[in-house]
């Protein structure tokens, strides 16, 4: 039978109660991650309860993401098809009208979406009115990655906000998400699987605001 030194099994313990404490995961077979995913389900399912007019749902909505990188947003939209699929797929799920990433590039210059991404609201107007959009969906996403030093290995932590509006600015829907695990050698694989796990209640608080608001004066 292989013996573990005692001091080596103390140490690999302590790593990974300070590990837990830092709120990452290995995986989720642990009850509290099941109990905190049923209790996110529950309220997705109760988000997207909300009855939406068909006259709603048939409006236009752009969808736009940007990755926040120290602070800088980056919204080349073709370099983030995996995050934009990820919530613009939910969004169409629930029947809601949204553009696909090659409609938006035909017909929207690069340099209109990035002054958009600094909050120019000449900028959001004009790239609305060239899709005929009533909507805008501006997404954010922060991924951060970095070696843990206690269990050492890989750990990715995601954030997204989400601010949806209508073509003159109003304000009707904010959401927001974060996640955190540990990861392989594939940082960015493990940083979409983070987003994804997210994603519904991020879509279904949008859903629930925009069926409810959408429309009202």
């Amino acid at each position: 039978m292989l013996r573990i030194p005692l001091i080596i099994l103390f140490a690999w313990l302590s790593a990974a109660t300070a590990a837990q404490a830092q709120g990452f995961k290995f995986s989720n077979e642990d009850p509290a991650d099941q109990a905190a995913e049923a209790e996110r389900q529950a309220k997705v399912q109760s988000l997207l309860a909300t009855p939406c007019r068909d006259k709603i749902k048939n409006q236009k909505i752009m969808v736009l993401i940007g990755e926040d990188r120290d602070g800088v947003i980056f919204a080349s939209q073709a370099s983030y098809s995996p995050h934009f699929n990820a919530i613009n797929e939910r969004l169409q799920s629930l029947g809601l009208k949204t553009y696909t990433q090659e409609q938006i590039r035909k017909q929207i210059a690069q340099a209109e979406i990035d002054a958009y991404f600094r909050n120019d609201p000449d900028a959001a107007i004009s790239a609305s009115k060239r899709l005929a959009a009533q909507y805008i969906l501006r997404g954010v996403i922060a991924t951060q990655a970095d070696r843990n030093p206690i269990v050492n290995v890989n750990q990715v932590s995601i954030s997204m906000n989400f601010t949806l509006t209508g073509a003159n600015g109003r304000m009707i829907s904010q959401a927001g998400a974060r996640n955190e695990s540990y990861a392989g050698r594939d940082i960015m694989d493990m940083a979409l699987t983070l987003i994804n796990e997210r994603a519904d209640e991020v879509v279904a608080q949008l859903y629930n605001d925009y069926c409810q608001k959408a429309g009202a004066r």
